[in-house]
């Protein structure tokens, strides 16, 4: 059955395939975290990806075909460049800040995605959008530590992953949208991009120490390459191709909520009530800002 006979007979699949992203990848910076405590961010990040593509060499069978070669290829270059960007600073940003933390500040990325369609597809933002982005901001000062205002390099971080997630959702439906991309095979091609720039970045600065032999970080990292890589990749892909980017924005809104409670529960993290009121101010500004947009994307549907 080809993704869009697919979508037809189950036209409310992207929707439960994204809510599964949100928790998947709201226990992703703990799963990170846990592993970066065996090896460098560099190193984990091409383990993490090297693996994800070669699992899914089998689905590069689908760019035998000319069209959904050209469609696919054209996409995965420009597309696994911006995911290299966005992995690099979130995992950096991880390393230097708590999980919660990285979870909450990365939901930005909703409140921006609105911003992004307007410069990248045209479609200009509500006033609700800018009244809802400013109590968002609000939130993510109250998260960071209120009147201190002290950002760490790992909060700052987790900030420009949230922009480039917001620019990436809009390229990504950009380039992929109404054309025969082959979805798996453009998740393990962006993956070797990915994987490639960090070898690369590795080598320049003087390459990376033996793998760890510990099982923790091997099942650590077999979770983010099984869960919050292959099928969050593609379930993104495909949404992608069948959804708005605000709904797909929407629809994830609840990463940050799945992250902070992965933190506190199995990290034992702890959130003041300052960090906590902020997190659902950010996440409410979020689901709100989308929400008109959403309706008129389904009227228009």
């Amino acid at each position: 059955m080809t993704y869009s006979r697919l979508h037809q007979r189950f036209p409310y699949l992207p929707d439960l395939l994204l809510l599964l992203v949100a928790m998947v990848w709201g226990s992703s910076y703990g799963m990170a975290k846990l592993a970066l405590a065996f090896y460098p961010v560099l190193g984990m990040l091409a383990l993490r990806f090297g693996l994800s593509f070669i699992l899914l060499l089998p689905a590069l069978r689908a760019l035998r075909e000319a069209a959904v070669r050209r469609a696919t290829l054209g996409a995965c270059l420009p597309l696994g460049l911006g995911l290299l960007a966005i992995f690099l600073c979130e995992t950096y940003g991880v390393a230097h800040t708590s999980a919660a933390n990285a979870a909450f500040l990365i939901s930005l990325c909703l409140v921006l995605t609105p911003f992004a369609e307007w410069w990248l597809l045209r479609l200009r933002p509500s006033g609700e959008a800018v009244l809802m982005a400013g109590v968002s901001l609000s939130g993510a000062w109250l998260l960071s530590g209120g009147a201190s205002l002290q950002l760490n390099l790992g909060d700052g971080l987790m900030l420009l992953a949230a922009v480039l997630r917001a620019l990436m959702v809009c390229m990504t439906r950009k380039l992929t949208a109404g054309k025969p991309v082959a979805t798996l095979a453009m998740t393990g091609l962006q993956g070797l991009v990915i994987c490639v720039g960090c070898l690369l970045l590795a080598q320049l600065q003087g390459g990376l120490p033996p793998l760890p032999a510990n099982p923790a970080f091997w099942g650590n990292t077999l979770y983010l390459v099984v869960f919050c890589t292959i099928f969050a990749f593609f379930a993104m892909n495909y949404a992608l191709r069948h959804s708005s980017a605000t709904r797909v924005a929407l629809l994830t809104g609840s990463e940050p909520v799945f992250g902070a409670l992965f933190a506190v529960l199995w990290l034992g993290e702890s959130l003041s009530v300052a960090s906590w009121v902020g997190g659902l101010l950010m996440v409410a500004a979020s689901l709100w800002t989308v929400r008109p947009r959403r309706q008129a994307a389904l009227a228009e549907a």
